[in-house]
């Protein structure tokens, strides 16, 4: 552990601090170039884009540039430690956009006391880009900033923690079931875990299929049910009208269990009680619910996934979050809405019954992957995903009205 913690902060520190950097796209060798660049040339955009302002797109980086913004009141699992503390994770957002879909970003770490604060931060400042990607935003909170930023901006605000984690885990587990006999549309699934990431899973799951009443959801204080008086709205929305009160009452026979909680809160006994055949996404970092060789151990019928790199079945949202904005960028969406979600999980599920070619084996340090239990959903190094994912959300923005433009016949085909 020692020498990855110094391994990490050598990283980030060598050869020059951080992670990512400005890069020029036109040349600016002479004094020519300058004069176009800058003064007097440059007025030439400006006059263009006051009288089309459309024309921003054509003169400028603004549409293959995403912010990515947080307030640093849910780093990780590390929780609230404040905007600068949370810059490391950001420019690692941006790194991993500039990577695997080639779009610029620049990440923001925003001061404010109130919602209304950071809301009104970023929607002022929301036209300089292309789209907004909202990080490691504490709930309940981050639903409402989501929320009144979609109302206010003009460009697609998504907040990933919630709907990248959602988009995968739909994926894998649609596959997942697929793979055990089973039927979404039937399954009995526990949710340990009511903040963002597990909110916004229950809800894409309900909308490939999952149905609200099989689903049982868990806090720190149990069963979310209707007698409970201390909910908030969005926890109130998976109240259950049941006198079930603990993981043991809830367990027992289910088909699913998703965690997106805390370490070690599934047992050997609770695995014992699922049905035949179960699927456990065990998804907390870095330390899951229960150890894979655990869950293993105690039953051999299972499908297993976790939030880490070490085991197969990883969930990770750097599946989704640079497709579907390179898709959601490339016709202009104005948001990204259901249909893109959806549309953004078929295209990742279905990847990983494909075969698997050479070059994503070895980027993978894999020697074979086959469609089955230890391989549902694709492995992040997979460089198809960016086409298929992005024409996936890209087509699914134009089909349901939200795209300014149309998808060129060639799109993402080489």
């Amino acid at each position: 552990m020692t020498d990855l913690r110094q391994q990490a902060l050598d990283y980030h520190q060598f050869p020059t601090p951080g992670k990512i950097s400005v890069e020029l796209t036109t040349a600016a060798e002479t004094s020519l170039d300058l004069s176009l660049a800058y003064s007097p040339g440059v007025a030439e955009p400006v006059r263009a884009i006051a009288d089309n302002p459309d024309d921003v797109y054509k003169y400028t980086g603004k549409g293959n540039t995403v912010a990515v913004i947080t307030n640093g009141t849910a780093i990780l699992g590390l929780g609230n430690l404040g905007g600068m503390a949370s810059k490391p994770v950001m420019e690692g957002k941006a790194l991993l956009f500039k990577r695997f879909a080639n779009i610029n970003s620049f990440d923001l770490e925003v001061k404010h006391k109130t919602v209304e604060e950071f809301v009104s931060t970023v929607a002022n400042i929301a036209d300089s880009f292309g789209g907004i990607n909202l990080e490691d935003i504490k709930a309940p909170e981050c639903f409402e900033i989501e929320k009144a930023l979609i109302e206010r901006c003009k460009i697609p605000v998504f907040h990933d923690d919630q709907h990248g984690t959602a988009i995968v885990t739909a994926a894998g587990m649609i596959n997942a079931l697929e793979i055990q006999g089973k039927n979404i549309k039937h399954a009995n699934i526990i949710c340990m875990g009511a903040g963002a990431a597990a909110i916004a899973c229950m809800e894409l799951l309900i909308k490939c299929g999952a149905q609200r009443e099989k689903i049982y959801m868990l806090d720190t204080k149990g069963v979310i049910h209707t007698r409970r008086d201390d909910l908030n709205e969005y926890k109130r929305l998976f109240a259950n009208n049941t006198d079930k009160r603990t993981l043991e009452d809830v367990i027992d026979g289910a088909d699913v269990f998703v965690g997106v909680s805390g370490p070690n809160v599934l047992s050997a006994e609770h695995v014992k009680l699922m049905a035949p055949k179960p699927v456990i996404f065990a998804c907390s970092n870095p330390d899951p619910e229960i150890k894979p060789e655990l869950a293993h151990a105690t039953r051999d019928d299972i499908i297993m996934a976790t939030g880490r790199s070490d085991y197969p079945n990883q969930v990770n949202n750097v599946l989704c979050f640079p497709f579907i904005f390179r898709g959601a960028l490339d016709v202009r969406a104005r948001t990204i809405n259901d249909e893109m979600k959806v549309a953004c999980v078929h295209a990742i599920r279905e990847l990983a019954k494909e075969a698997v070619p050479q070059d994503v084996l070895d980027a993978s340090c894999e020697s074979t992957l086959t469609f089955g239990k230890e391989y549902i959903i694709p492995k992040p190094m997979d460089s198809r995903l960016c086409g298929r994912v992005a024409k996936a959300v890209a087509q699914a923005a134009v089909d349901s009205g939200v795209a300014a433009l149309e998808l060129p016949e060639d799109y993402m085909n080489s």
